[in-house]
């Protein structure tokens, strides 16, 4: 028995060796030399991904600036540069000398130092020239005035003042200089003669141009042009940025809704600005000939000629106590910026007038915010004060079975408003007029102003109605409105059973419907080419977006007017909501239209699922529906009612439903199997040396197990994962802990070994995987502007784990298919994936700390540390904490958070955290370190340190033994005081310096 277990050692020795050396040689390119070609790609070894976030962040800021999100809605689009960055990292080779890469491909992208220049747009301020240069430079080119403000010296020559932009814009941080530049992207071929000459003599390639170097680098990687495809095309970011860069593309999804947006990115904002102009002349034409009619029908003009541009309608329900009828709104307040407000006023027959004032008093304001009439799904009567939930109104109940009857009145197809008997019926009650006058230099001006509806404005509604009475089965015949049934879904249901609508065309009232329906006849009546087609079809699908019972009406003072209906990713009916004019959806209708004239190589665009895919890729690059992140297929029929006889006009070879049957759903086994089906589709559908790039943005670890077993399952092996965090304020995916405004980048090749494995000695594999990892990112790191983030090591973790477990065909104590069958209980992936953080978190010792003392602290503690030495390093991400307390298994951290917005996120202060949560139940409240925080601000407030040192001595058990533990904590806290970016650290900084001293040198 001691011989055979004797053996069994020696052969997980052996084959942790030969695996080992195998991983390292994979690293180490064989082929000497300054640029010897391996067969690994740049994005396997190395990515830049500190800079690539903060240009994905500025990307994503530029809200309507940015290429694509002009052309209409989609969910989730990856930003441009990702995307670029993504392929490029893929093309280009991996050689011996890393920082040489590294400077290659940053100049490719725009991004290294001479880069930066060429995108600047803005000038540095004279005040910021003169704080960023040296005292020798003040004194030559700066005299200070007598209001103490630095001017430049008479006779200064404007060439010298560019130069000075250019010294001090070198001397900025990588985060202050993207402030003042355009985006990679909209630059193109900036490159000089002898920047290219560089490229070109380190590739061994003879390239003039990004398009042109991407065709050398893909037949010297697979014969021929690279084709990228993306079978998850979604808003078309992959492949319009694969094309732009001249790759070939093959683009598909199963929603027709993102195929019609990227046909729209490839075939539209390729075309020359002249182009552009004709189609803006077939928009203006459109909106010209639907004002013509709205006005000759006259349903938006008042009796005094001004025109109407917003009206906002409420719901109404009576009072099962009382008996009136009481309008709905959980807000009266109309406008913040002129202080506009409704006042509902007893009519004397059991309901209310509602009365529109303008520019009350601040006070007036206040007032009506406490006027809501729904609260927290409760209807609140103003004349009996009885709370009444809407469930109750609506006359849900429970059957005799337990199963809940939703009692709503459901509409039938030829209904497109409520009938007065209904339990919510919709009522006017607001309109914003525009009035034009002549002031006294002659000139025209604009001016708004609101208004409760009138008996002729009353009038006009019912014209509306008569006049789609008139036109609705016409227009439901000819395709103008929509006739789709809303399929019951995870979004969809609830406006069945809290609205009883069951078309889409109940979503949109009268006025919507009408002046919708005519936009859509003089698309049809006017288009003549495809690209006219579809520039109106997302015209329309803009309008519907901006204008439905689902637009929230914006109070703000920067807007007061209706919002997008997807400002989240749900369909949620509204109680009080917004309807545009004409006048007001001229910015919907005459989108932006950011085209940057490329050639594209387009190898075919069309609807199909995925698992059908019969084109072969060098690279495919997809980005899935994941968990049930976003239910794609119901929110995008919201558009597809509207589209869907156009899209089988336009497009012969389309289908035109959602395929909802075949959406990829679910979070278990269906959903596993569906990945499983694709993915090995996918391999099937790759070229010999191609790669995949799996783009996704959960960070939950059981999801992580699951994506790893689904690759794996699939043929997959992961060579490399990267983060690139994108974090902004609006509204994204879910907004719990596992969702996360960044996105994962896994890069995975075939897997062609033949291998069985032990569980068990993966384990040592894994451990020097995770380091190697490690050494190999801190290697490579920027010291002066860093890469990567704790976050960033931590995820090489989690990448560490997958590299060793996909490398092997099978493991014996693993069976994939039962793995993915269960629906609960934890997957030994997801230990595997945890054991390889905790080896992270003990191999990440921060500066100062002694790797015994490290691991002796508690988890409560090292995240915060650990939170500091993030903040250190400039990262502000609330991902970056998030995966920090998910590393560390602390659930429970928003105590300990000074602020939690996206790019601000912090720890709070010794001093923020005063004497709260002092000794409380929380392991944090009873740790050495939270004593340490109170000493400090007993220190700082007193400006006495031995009041802080009296505390620790009578507050932390066993203070003696545990002093070295205090000294090392004081000490790294001190380290804070000078750091720029850490001002709010810099008196408790400051205290722990002297106290440490007091604590150091403390005797019995």
């Amino acid at each position: 028995m001691e011989k055979s277990n004797k053996i069994c050692s020696i052969r997980k020795s052996n084959r942790r060796n030969t695996k080992q050396s195998s991983r390292l040689v994979w690293n180490v390119n064989t082929k000497k030399g300054k640029n010897a070609m391996g067969d690994k790609s740049f994005i396997e070894v190395q990515f830049p991904v500190s800079k690539i976030s903060k240009e994905s962040y500025k990307e994503r800021k530029a809200n309507l600036g940015q290429t694509l999100t002009g052309l209409g809605k989609w969910w989730g689009r990856k930003p441009l540069i990702l995307v670029r960055a993504t392929i490029l990292g893929l093309l280009l080779p991996a050689t011996d000398n890393p920082v040489k890469d590294r400077e290659i491909y940053l100049k490719l992208l725009t991004m290294d130092e001479d880069g930066l220049l060429k995108r600047k747009t803005k000038s540095l301020s004279t005040k910021d020239i003169y704080r960023l240069l040296d005292n020798t430079e003040k004194e030559k080119y700066f005299v200070i005035d007598d209001k103490g403000t630095p001017k430049y010296i008479r006779g200064i020559k404007s060439e010298e003042k560019q130069e000075l932009q250019k010294t001090c814009f070198n001397r900025l941080s990588y985060d202050e200089k993207i402030k003042l530049c355009c985006r990679p992207e909209e630059l193109d071929n900036v490159l000089s003669k002898e920047e290219w000459d560089d490229i070109n003599n380190y590739l061994g390639t003879n390239a003039d141009s990004l398009q042109s170097l991407v065709n050398e680098l893909g037949i010297k990687k697979f014969g021929h042009t690279p084709i990228v495809g993306d079978c998850f095309a979604g808003g078309g970011s992959i492949p319009f940025e694969a094309a732009r860069m001249g790759c070939e593309v093959y683009a598909s999804d199963l929603n027709p809704i993102a195929c019609l947006l990227t046909w729209a990115d490839l075939n539209i904002l390729s075309k020359s600005d002249e182009e552009i102009d004709k189609l803006r002349e077939f928009q203006q034409k459109v909106y010209d000939e639907v004002d013509r009619q709205i006005q000759e029908w006259g349903i938006e003009t008042n009796e005094e000629g001004d025109r109407a541009i917003s009206y906002l309608y409420c719901n109404e329900a009576v009072c099962p106590e009382c008996g009136y009828l009481v309008p709905l709104s959980p807000t009266w307040i109309i406008g913040k910026g002129t202080k506009t407000i409704a006042v509902l006023k007893d009519n004397g027959n059991n309901g209310y007038d509602i009365e529109i004032k303008q520019k009350v008093t601040s006070n007036q304001v206040k007032e009506c915010e406490k006027t809501a009439t729904i609260k927290s799904g409760k209807m609140i009567c103003p004349h009996c004060k009885t709370e009444t939930a809407i469930s109750v109104i609506r006359n849900d109940r429970v059957d005799s079975e337990g199963n809940k009857i939703y009692g709503i009145r459901k509409w039938s197809q030829n209904e497109f408003m409520n009938k007065s008997d209904d339990a919510l019926r919709e009522r006017l009650y607001c309109i914003r007029y525009i009035k034009k006058e002549i002031d006294n230099k002659g000139k025209v001006k604009e001016k708004r102003y609101y208004k409760a509806p009138s008996k002729l404005d009353n009038e006009r509604e019912k014209k509306v109605i008569d006049l789609l009475n008139e036109y609705f089965e016409d227009g439901i015949y000819n395709g103008y409105i929509p006739d789709m049934i809303i399929e019951k879904g995870e979004e969809t249901t609830r406006l069945y059973r809290e609205r009883g609508w069951k078309y889409w065309h109940q979503l949109f009232n009268p006025r919507q419907l009408l002046i919708h329906g005519l936009i859509n006849k003089k698309i049809n009546d006017l288009a003549q080419n495809k690209s006219e087609y579809v520039l109106g079809i997302l015209g329309l699908n803009k309008c519907a977006d901006w204008d439905s019972k689902l637009g929230i009406w914006d109070s703000s003072k920067a807007n007061e007017n209706s919002k997008s209906v997807f400002i989240n990713q749900a369909l949620n009916p509204l109680y009080n909501y917004s309807g545009r004019g004409i006048l007001n959806l001229y910015n919907s209708w005459m989108y932006n239209i950011n085209n940057k004239k490329i050639k594209v190589n387009v190898n075919e665009i069309k609807p199909c699922d995925a698992r059908m895919i019969d084109s072969t890729c060098d690279l495919w690059i997809t980005d899935p529906p994941y968990a049930d992140a976003v239910n794609y297929h119901e929110l995008s029929e919201f558009f597809l009612s509207w589209d869907k006889n156009k899209i089988d006009e336009i497009f012969k070879g389309w289908y035109s439903d959602s395929k909802r049957i075949l959406a990829v759903k679910g979070k278990d086994e269906e959903f596993s199997n569906s990945m499983i089906d694709i993915y090995s589709n996918l391999i099937k559908n790759t070229t010999e040396y191609g790669f995949q790039v799996v783009m996704f943005t959960h960070q939950n670890v059981n999801v992580w197990a699951q994506l790893a077993l689904i690759l794996w399952k699939s043929g997959l092996q992961v060579t490399a994962a990267w983060n690139v965090a994108t974090e902004t304020d609006s509204g994204g995916l879910k907004d719990s802990g596992n969702y996360v405004k960044g996105t994962v980048l896994l890069v995975l090749r075939k897997q062609n070994s033949d291998e069985t494995v032990y569980l068990d000695e993966l384990y040592p594999e894994i451990e020097d995987e995770v380091k190697l990892q490690i050494d190999t990112m801190r290697d490579l790191d920027d010291k002066e502007d860093p890469n990567f983030t704790d976050a960033d090591y931590l995820l090489a973790a989690y990448a560490a784990s997958l590299k060793i477990l996909t490398s092997y065909k099978n493991i014996e104590d693993i069976d994939v298919q039962y793995e993915l069958s269960k629906s609960d209980g934890e997957s030994p992936i997801v230990d595997i994936i945890n054991d390889a953080v905790k080896i992270a978190f003990d191999y990440l010792t921060p500066n100062g700390f002694d790797s015994y003392t490290w691991k002796t602290l508690l988890p409560e503690e090292r995240f915060y540390i650990k939170g500091l030495d993030t903040e250190k390093n400039n990262v502000y991400k609330l991902s970056a904490y998030q995966e920090l307390g998910r590393g560390f298994g602390v659930n429970e951290y928003s105590d300990m958070m000074a602020n939690t917005k996206a790019n601000k996120a912090r720890l709070k202060t010794a001093s923020e955290f005063a004497m709260k949560y002092t000794n409380d139940n929380t392991k944090f409240g009873h740790s050495i370190l939270r004593n340490i925080l109170i000493a400090l601000y007993k220190s700082t407030k007193e400006e006495d340190a031995t009041k802080g040192k009296a505390w620790l001595r009578n507050e932390v058990n066993d203070y003696w033994n545990e002093r070295s533990k205090i000294i090392e904590i004081l000490d790294y806290i001190a380290t804070l005081e000078y750091i720029e970016n850490m001002k709010h650290w810099e008196k408790d900084a400051k205290s722990a310096k002297i106290l440490v001293e007091l604590v150091r040198n403390d005797g019995v």
